[in-house]
């Protein structure tokens, strides 16, 4: 299977009764301060409180009658997990979720208080791979990948389908990459929908192995994990890189300061709180602004879970 945008339409009427439907929000200060008109597309409010609940419903929701039997297997270092658990438990799936021991703790809870078994290892992509494997082998569960499966990369495209529904003509389109569920489901979408459209990819300047993958059109090892957005700390798929460059997607990068810079403007002047991953494609926008002057500019606020406040 490809991913299509018929595919992405289909996903969109099967989870309609699972997912929200988040607002879109605009800010005349930010549009000023940018220089374009930006419409931001509030995934942080979303089921679980990320866009992963799209994917992960979608998946769910095409499950074999055996295979949903023996339950389901991810990993993910908080957004997917949290997902993957929330969509099991509203069918009544038992779920296991392989996440990396810094996983914030606001992630690892919410993960649990949706059913799930969390099972730690290290903070690796490939101790979460090894530790995954060993469970599907001794347990026969189904894995479903955050981005490395074409049913959640149709979920994710959703998102993008609504802010298209939602605000009509856009020149350009930005979102996260982590994996790249999210930026190939967002890229069939406009690409499909409105060819002309530029769509970009915004990643942290210390994880940008997806800026390299797409320039040399080779897979890149992912960085060290040492982001502050810890859901962007993950590499393109073999699939997801296809998708990418299949649309002519560019990707663009942000300092980790001016993503902080970038939470602290959506939450004093939008409102919202969003997690450092969500806020990358402000971020790495504020640091790039001359290729969006004057543009109308739809960015997916792809999160919202951050740990605010030590526990005491």
């Amino acid at each position: 299977m490809s991913v299509t945008l018929s595919i992405i339409r289909e996903a969109a009427e099967r989870i309609k009764n699972h997912v929200h439907r988040t607002p879109v929000v605009t800010n005349a200060t930010i549009d000023k301060m940018m220089g374009c008109t930006m419409f931001f597309k509030c995934e942080n409010l979303q089921k679980v409180g990320a866009f992963k609940a799209r994917g992960a419903t979608n998946a769910i929701m095409q499950l074999t009658a055996d295979q949903a039997q023996r339950g389901v297997v991810t990993h993910s270092s908080g957004n997917h997990a949290q997902a993957l658990a929330y969509a099991a438990k509203q069918f009544g799936i038992a779920c296991t979720v392989v996440m990396p021991d810094s996983s914030p703790s606001v992630k690892v809870d919410a993960t649990r208080g949706y059913g799930a078994h969390v099972v730690f290892c290290e903070n690796t992509l490939i101790a979460r791979e090894e530790t995954l494997k060993h469970i599907v082998d001794t347990t026969n569960a189904t894995e479903i990948h955050p981005y490395n499966n074409d049913q959640v990369i149709a979920g994710q495209g959703t998102a993008a389908l609504e802010l298209l529904e939602q605000v009509g003509d856009l020149d350009a389109v930005i979102a996260p990459v982590g994996g790249g569920g999210l930026m190939s489901g967002t890229a069939i979408t406009c690409r499909t929908s409105r060819p002309p459209m530029q769509i970009w990819g915004a990643e942290p300047e210390l994880a940008a192995d997806a800026k390299k993958s797409i320039e040399s059109k080779q897979l890149q090892a992912p960085f060290p994990p040492i982001t502050i957005a810890d859901g962007l700390r993950t590499a393109l798929c073999d699939r997801t890189l296809g998708y990418l460059l299949q649309h002519d997607v560019t990707v663009i990068t942000a300092k980790e300061d001016a993503i902080l810079d970038a939470m602290h403007t959506l939450i004093s002047r939008l409102k919202l709180v969003v997690e450092p991953s969500g806020a990358v494609p402000v971020a790495a926008m504020m640091e790039h602004k001359d290729l969006f002057t004057g543009k109308r500019v739809g960015v997916i606020l792809s999160g919202g879970n951050v740990e605010l406040v030590p526990k005491f």
